[in-house]
């Protein structure tokens, strides 16, 4: 359930800004939309010691951290040393690269002395040094007038040495010695590197010290949103105000609070045009579940959208087990969540999902007889029993022509996938009903030519039998509702948005063809989970082939094999089981899923995100 939310305006003295600001920080409830920006000097010294607690978690090891706390002065001093030995470890590592560069450039030359070679140069002996390719190369060497010794290449680039110099005809560049020989440069490398091992145990004793970087990071985090908070609080004539969002169910806690700090506050319905206002989410123990599977994808509903966890959750269970298929995968699953929460003596919410999941694919694969995608498996009576024959990946066990398998599973699936369409129309419906806004006629308009292009789908896909007449009809109904009545509102005259519908009739249009494409696209769970079994199949069929001593690599076949199916299992779920949700229900259901999450002014115990 979305909660719904009241815009508050909270007015205090300005003598009393902080103290103001330091309690509305310990309730905890107000959302602040438009924030200024924080202090420059705050944001930096954050971000500098963010940055720095980054580079840092390169040396730190659990073994080594220290939990004693440092005092300001303690943790600063160690701030400083800190900063400086990565700032001059970066130098070094600069300088090292640069000069083994230079040995890489000029080793095939041996160890000779750049300096001898100015002294050379001084006393009046005029040559140089140039590259070029081997096409210049000929035209050096075809020019008489040019005394030059070839020297070996540079950069994969032809080298000489030039008596004189070239005449700007000559497409060249001239190659510049490095101060020192190759011996001198490898001493300076030498006393780098002795640096840059002195610098790093200095970082890595920095880096026991990690849990204190975090202390200070966090501090400083709330410090930013203190002083983000302070510079949005608007002042006139010695007062001070803050606009922003409380939850309804919250009020009672906001108003103690005011009158004891003998605050003025005023509370108003949040407005249609208001796109501020934040989305709190309030979940149930069953709709928790999904809540890893938001966090991971960053989605939040609107506020005026829909909250569909318990739908995204009965719908993504059965895309995943279908999706996966086998009930031997989902037993993997069961055992090694189980082992997970007896070792972490920990039940969460994605242990809980995970659990769901795993117990759902065990069951699709107990009833289409999917155990790691072993024919055998329907040899063993019990494992049998548990089979539904026209879901069945072994129908031969049963009798039944595996094209009528295969049309079972996919009328399932568009079936899925019209109930799921469905209830996004009743949904609309539902609640635009209660809004008496006259464009849940649309709603119905949808749920006519999608219930109508179901029986078109399978027409078209398995060739049952279907009329097209009545189907044309249905359609054409619907698409004459959506037109006439899409463009309604509570705010507009009937007839405004009756030109407002017929306005968009070509938009309909595509829009009742893509319904089309949306119950089509259900076909990819049968598409997948066929998929998945084949494959299984595929490297059990390889693994077959070995025995005797090499059954060693059977074995490993099979186990590697197994676990790439799983891993693309999951990449499937990711990309078409979250997208029917994501993408078909939900843009059926008008959602844009562009809500911003209820975060309350309050001092926060961890890094966010």
């Amino acid at each position: 359930m979305i909660e719904k939310m009241n815009l508050v305006y909270v007015v205090s003295v300005e003598s009393k800004k902080d103290e103001m600001l330091t309690a509305l920080r310990d309730l905890g409830l107000l959302h602040i939309s438009e924030k200024s920006s924080p202090d420059e000097k705050i944001a930096l010294r954050f971000s500098s010691l963010q940055k720095l607690s980054s580079q840092l978690s390169d040396y730190a090891t659990k073994e080594e951290r220290c939990d004693t706390e440092l005092s300001d002065s303690e943790f600063e001093e160690l701030f400083a040393e800190t900063e400086k030995a990565i700032k001059r470890k970066a130098i070094l590592e600069e300088s090292r690269s640069a000069k083994l560069l230079q040995i890489e450039r000029i080793k095939s030359w041996g160890d000779f002395s750049p300096g001898e070679v100015m002294k050379l140069q001084k006393s009046g002996l005029d040559f140089h040094f140039y590259r070029f390719d081997k096409k210049t190369l000929k035209t050096v060497s075809a020019d008489e007038s040019i005394k030059f010794i070839r020297l070996s290449p540079v950069d994969k680039m032809e080298t000489v040495a030039v008596l004189g110099s070239l005449g700007s005809e000559y497409s060249a560049s001239e190659f510049i010695l490095p101060e020192k020989g190759i011996s001198e440069l490898r001493e300076d490398v030498a006393i780098c590197e002795k640096e840059i091992s002195y610098l790093e145990k200095t970082l890595h004793k920095s880096a026991c010290q990690i849990e204190n970087y975090k202390r200070k990071i966090i501090a400083l985090q709330n410090d930013v949103e203190f002083s983000s908070v302070s510079n949005t609080a608007k002042t006139d004539g010695g007062l001070i105000w803050l606009k922003g969002y409380i939850p309804i169910s919250e009020t009672g806690k906001f108003v103690e609070c005011a009158e004891q700090n003998k605050w003025a506050y005023s509370f108003k319905t949040v407005e249609e045009d208001d796109g501020f206002v934040p989305t709190k989410v309030k979940y149930n123990k069953l709709t928790a579940l999904m809540k890893p599977v938001f966090e991971i994808l960053g989605t939040v509903p609107g506020y005026r959208e829909y909250d569909i966890s318990f739908w995204f959750l009965a719908f993504f269970t059965l895309f995943f087990a279908m999706i996966i298929g086998d009930a031997g995968y989902g037993a993997v699953f069961l055992l090694g969540t189980v082992a997970f929460v007896i070792k972490s003596k920990k039940f969460t919410n994605a242990t809980l999902l995970l659990t769901v999941l795993s117990v759902a694919t065990v069951v699709w694969g107990a009833i289409t007889g999917t155990w790691f995608g072993l024919e055998s498996a329907m040899k063993v009576p019990f494992l049998k029993a548990l089979v539904i024959p026209k879901f069945a990946n072994y129908p031969q066990y049963f009798g039944i022509e595996t094209t009528t398998v295969q049309n079972t599973v996919m009328k399932f699936c568009f079936s899925i996938g019209v109930i799921q369409l469905a209830l996004a129309c009743i949904m609309n419906i539902r609640r635009k009903i209660t809004d008496r806004n006259l464009s849940f006629m649309a709603d119905i308009g949808w749920l006519i030519s999608i219930s109508a292009l179901y029986f078109m789908v399978l027409y078209l896909v398995i060739g049952e039998s279907t009329n097209l007449t009545v189907v044309a009809i249905c359609v054409g109904v619907g698409f004459l509702l959506v037109a006439l009545f899409g463009g309604m509102s509570p705010e507009k005259t009937f007839l405004k948005g009756l030109t407002s519908g017929l306005g968009d009739m070509f938009t309909v249009f595509l829009n009742t063809i893509s319904a089309f494409g949306n119950v089509m696209s259900y076909i990819r769970l049968f598409a997948v989970g066929m998929a998945s079994v084949a494959i299984a199949q595929s490297f059990n069929s390889m693994a077959s082939n070995f025995g005797g001593p090499l059954i060693i690599v059977a074995a490993v076949i099979m186990i590697v094999g197994h676990l790439m199916n799983i891993v693309m299992g999951f990449l499937s779920v990711a990309v078409h089981g979250i997208r029917l949700n994501l993408l078909e229900f939900s843009g059926q259901l008008g959602m844009e899923w562009s809500g911003t999450a209820y975060e309350p002014f309050k001092k926060s115990e961890k890094l966010k995100k």
